[in-house]
């Protein structure tokens, strides 16, 4: 029997891949289900989020909209302001308690991001371990190498293969995970998004990827190269400012224009979180010496 064509797989491929404003601009495709229309609709959103246009995905998803969009609304939400963390907090647990549409991928996924970035791990966890769709499973190594469990990520990862080796997101599950492993697996990493860059057109999120492989083996000066390109495609991207911040300190560059800039895009990253927390530390240890 033959398999039905998969409509949205260039919109999600681009979506995987970091081209976000493509996946909108080539979103408009006739003759989509009812249930695809939605899941196209709920890429379209997120790639509206990862541009950093919070305020338009409020605005054009209504109380009437399907539970996955309003489950994206709620991580537009989440990262628009401090100030509704904990009110989407309480609604997102309040719609995964709900027998009616607890289970919805689109929710447990959104729940698996929003309780990630909170850092708050075996939360996430409750909502994405079952798995069911690439992109929960995706999410589970990513929340793995973040608890450090490698262990657990990798067979995560194996799981992926099983379905589909060739899966974009398996591909990149694998490079995260050699990136977390190290040593020799940062060249099997770096051949990942090297045929990435070879098979689509360059994003940020595949020059990043080949960039921190670069770092990973010492080749600061090309990384450097690598992270001004994807500077150039985005210039308030918080991985890629990030990156160039540490890049630049092991070329003995300044960095303080980077990590200006990433405090005044992304006040709530953890390098500044973690550089504020340093500065803290150094003034209290100055002021018990002074």
């Amino acid at each position: 029997m033959a398999t039905a064509p998969d409509h949205l797989f260039v919109l999600r491929n681009n979506f995987y891949l970091g081209a976000f404003q493509a996946a909108i601009n080539n979103s408009d495709l006739p003759n989509l289900s009812p249930e695809d229309a939605i899941e196209r609709d709920c890429l379209v959103h997120r790639s509206y989020i990862a541009l950093g246009s919070y305020q338009l995905v409020i605005s054009e998803i209504d109380e009437s909209a399907a539970t996955p969009l309003q489950a994206v609304k709620l991580l537009a939400l989440y990262l628009s302001s401090p100030e509704n963390k904990q009110s989407v907090i309480s609604s997102l647990k309040e719609w995964l308690a709900d027998s009616a549409i607890g289970s919805n991928a689109i929710l447990r996924l959104i729940a698996g991001i929003i309780f990630m970035n909170e850092e708050d791990y075996n939360e996430g966890l409750k909502h994405t371990h079952a798995g069911g769709t690439m992109e929960l499973h995706a999410l589970n190594v990513q929340i793995f190498i973040k608890m450090h469990r490698t262990d657990f990520a990798e067979r995560q990862l194996r799981v992926m293969q099983q379905i589909d080796e060739d899966h974009t997101l398996t591909q990149l599950a694998n490079a995260w995970l050699n990136l977390a492993v190290g040593g020799s697996k940062i060249q099997e990493a770096l051949l990942i998004f090297q045929d990435f860059s070879e098979k689509y057109p360059m994003t940020g999120l595949i020059l990043n990827g080949k960039a921190v492989c670069c770092m990973h083996m010492g080749n600061f000066e090309e990384a450097e190269t690598l992270l001004l390109e994807a500077l150039n495609k985005d210039a308030k991207d918080p991985e890629t400012l990030a990156n160039l911040v540490v890049c630049s300190l092991h070329l003995g560059k300044p960095s303080s224009r980077y990590l200006n800039q990433l405090k005044i895009a992304h006040p709530e990253h953890l390098l500044i979180k973690r550089v504020s927390t340093a500065e803290d530390s150094f003034e209290r240890a100055v002021q018990s010496v002074a």
